[in-house]
Order: structure tokens, then C-alpha cells, then sequence
């Protein structure tokens, strides 16, 4: 497989459709299709920075979300079938 991008040049006689061809036979002979379909759905993991601060703000939400609870702001609903 090699990185780099495929590129082809118009021949003095060719028409467009054969030009098409010989790109696509290009692609698939350098293996960049199989390589971009196999990371397509790669999910890179959270940085420990991003981790720690989505949890501190989760944290902070729900320390909000009790001190509404205690006042009376918050109408709860009731969990079951809807």
C-alpha cells in the first residue's frame, strides 16, 4: 500500500469515460480504499485532560441539579412506561 494520492493525466486522445477508467483501476490498485474503509469508524480514545473535565462538570450539573431538588424548582417525573 503506498500514501500517496492517486493522480492521472488526460491523454491527448482520450475521452472522458476512459480517463474515469483508468483512475478507478488506479485506486484500487494502490490499496487506498481497503486502508480508508478500515479506520473509517476509528474512534480515538478521550485525552485524560477531556476525561477529567467532562466528569468534573458532570459532577458540577448534578450538584446544581440537588440544590434545585431541596428548593423545590425541579418537577420530577415519573420514571417508567411512557
Amino acid at each position: 500500500m503506498s500514501n500517496t494520492n492517486v493522480e492521472v493525466k488526460k491523454n491527448a486522445n482520450e475521452n472522458a469515460l476512459s480517463l474515469v477508467r483508468r483512475f478507478q483501476k488506479r485506486v484500487q490498485e494502490s490499496g487506498v480504499l481497503p486502508r480508508v474503509r478500515g479506520i473509517r469508524y476509528n474512534v480515538r480514545p478521550l485525552s485524560v485532560l477531556k476525561s477529567k473535565r467532562a466528569k468534573l462538570k458532570k459532577l458540577g450539573n448534578l450538584a446544581k441539579y440537588e440544590i434545585a431538588k431541596k428548593m423545590g424548582k425541579v418537577i420530577e417525573r415519573k420514571r417508567g412506561r411512557r
